[in-house]
């Protein structure tokens, strides 16, 4: 009698520890836009990218999942700011995302900001932007370029545009003079497009950025930001991170 009970109560030990196994394990929501070779999603429907395979592995290394929404920019902001996501894939960190977001303690991927133009033009850019003045040129609206840029360029004029692809489209139809950008991001999207021939990136670079994850700034998101960054740290120490973007063509700081 009592060794029956005993295995009972063993049992119930036993399933008491795999539900508090279930309990503590979770499903990450990952959100972003489309980052040429750090996030994207196929025409099958899957996602694709260095952050989709970092956060896959992040994620198993946790004991949880991970599940990825793409959307346009601002929205995919808003769903972490508000709480409704627990990752934001991507940003670059300034001081008005500071306040909205607690950014991951390591970037995971770095861009070079730089202006595109026509492949017929020439236009004098040696750094110094007082020589851009009375130059046509847009930004794509929300992305962030860097101190230096974004101080002048409300001095500059620079129009927005809603996305990548209309700013180049604006690029080749000759409706602006220069384009700013990034590389990685351009290049990829370059590659899609029948107008690619049309346009160049030109030296020297208007920065860099570093790329990073953001979270909610809501306490209750503390503890997940405290184990991805431990996971984060050990796999950017034993070489995986690096592997990983070489895999996708993706600049590491």
């Amino acid at each position: 009698m009592l060794r029956r009970l005993f295995r009972f109560v063993g049992v119930v030990f036993a399933l008491c520890l795999g539900m508090s196994g279930a309990v503590h394990a979770r499903e990450i929501v990952a959100v972003g836009t489309q980052f040429g070779r750090v996030f994207d999603q196929g025409a099958d429907g899957q996602y694709v990218g260095l952050s989709v395979d970092l956060l896959r592995l992040i994620a198993q290394q946790m004991g949880d999942t991970v599940r990825f929404e793409i959307y346009p920019w601002a929205r995919a902001q808003a769903l972490v700011e508000q709480g409704r996501a627990d990752i934001l894939i991507g940003p670059y960190k300034t001081l008005e995302r500071e306040q909205r977001f607690n950014f991951s303690d390591h970037a995971f991927y770095q861009d070079q900001m730089v202006f595109y133009v026509r492949d017929d033009a020439s236009i004098g850019w040696h750094g110094d932007y007082t020589e851009l003045k009375g130059k046509h040129m847009a930004a794509v609206n929300g992305w962030a370029y860097g101190n230096m840029f974004d101080h002048v360029r409300d001095e500059l004029g620079v129009m927005s545009a809603n996305t990548l692809q209309q700013g180049l489209q604006m690029l080749a139809s000759g409706r602006i003079d220069l384009l700013a950008s990034n590389r990685r991001n351009t290049d990829f999207l370059l590659a899609n497009l029948n107008f690619a021939a049309k346009v160049k990136p030109i030296e020297p670079i208007i920065d860099t950025q570093n790329g990073y994850f953001a979270f909610p700034k809501s306490s209750d998101h503390d503890q997940l930001r405290a184990r991805f960054n431990q996971t984060l740290t050990q796999l950017i120490a034993s070489g995986e991170l690096a592997r990983l973007a070489r895999l996708h063509g993706v600049q590491v700081p």
